[in-house]
């Protein structure tokens, strides 16, 4: 049960806006979920590490952080140092201490060199039954610690996009509900129908939806990214193009030459300038 002064869910739903500013700097992160186990992320951790020289050659700056188990966060610290690529965790509980048997706090992680914490991801809601109040709790946990939480929302059925932004601006602004003004946030757009399926969710479905978010992130006063995920790999940003700032992956980064080309594509895209005001 959480805490009765964690905030909950506002209900006020705006409106579309246009893309990213030019200048944001685009973000790539990676969770490993539960896939591998602690030699087998060892692995995959030096390979992303080998990365560092694609990463300087890239035509623009790209972030580029990844979320393994929490075991196998001394080992991101150790192998990703002086990589250019930050590590965070997959979870993090709301309190800063006490008798939370199994919880892992936002100043622990920040003490292991984390930057970046995922928050309510629809796995977490659907099996461990958290709720907008408890993504909320644990926003502003990582706030105050210093990490960047990245908030995972999305409709849970294909609906059509009015749905889908309801649903989701729901979500997002219990979230920030937990994050004060000028605070660093990513949202993570992934609709739940789309995350596993074959492909991910269609370009015009995600534009209409993420250019909702940006304008709650706009009306919130924080200073937020806007990345997709549900199914992205190599060839979902080029769709995507000026209306988020990167990608969330999954096991289509497992190969990190998949990973290497998802970089290159983000970093090669441009971002529409912004329409001359009319006289």
């Amino acid at each position: 049960m959480i805490p009765e002064n964690s905030p909950s869910a506002a209900a006020r739903l705006s409106g579309a806006s246009g893309p990213p500013e030019a200048g944001r700097r685009p973000v790539v992160g990676v969770s490993l979920k539960l896939y591998f186990g602690l030699a087998a992320t060892r692995t995959w951790l030096a390979d992303v590490a080998a990365l560092k020289g694609a990463l300087a050659e890239l035509p623009r700056p790209v972030d580029l952080f990844v979320l393994p188990s929490f075991p196998a966060l001394a080992d991101a610290r150790e192998l990703l140092a002086g990589s250019g690529v930050a590590y965070g965790a997959q979870d993090v509980h709301w309190a800063e201490s006490g008798a939370w048997t199994g919880e892992v706090s936002a100043g622990m992680l920040a003490e292991a060199g984390a930057r970046y914490v995922e928050v309510g991801h629809a796995e977490r809601r659907r099996h461990f039954g958290e709720t907008d109040a408890t993504v909320a709790a644990k926003t502003g946990a990582a706030v105050r610690a210093g990490l960047v939480p990245v908030i995972c929302a999305g409709e849970r059925h294909d609906n059509g996009r009015a749905q889908a932004v309801e649903e989701t601006l729901i979500q997002v602004r219990a979230a920030l509900g937990g994050a004060g003004p000028d605070s660093e946030v990513i949202v993570a757009y992934e609709p739940v129908w789309a995350i596993g399926a074959r492909e991910p969710a269609p370009a015009p479905h995600i534009r209409t939806v993420a250019s909702a978010v940006r304008t709650c992130l706009r009306d919130h006063g924080v200073r937020g990214r806007v990345v997709y995920g549900g199914t992205a790999g190599p060839g979902t940003f080029g769709r995507l193009a000026g209306s988020v700032d990167g990608l969330f992956l999954g096991r289509r980064a497992h190969d990190t030459a998949g990973l290497r080309q998802v970089l290159e594509e983000v970093a090669a895209a441009t971002v529409p300038a912004p329409l001359p005001l009319r006289p």
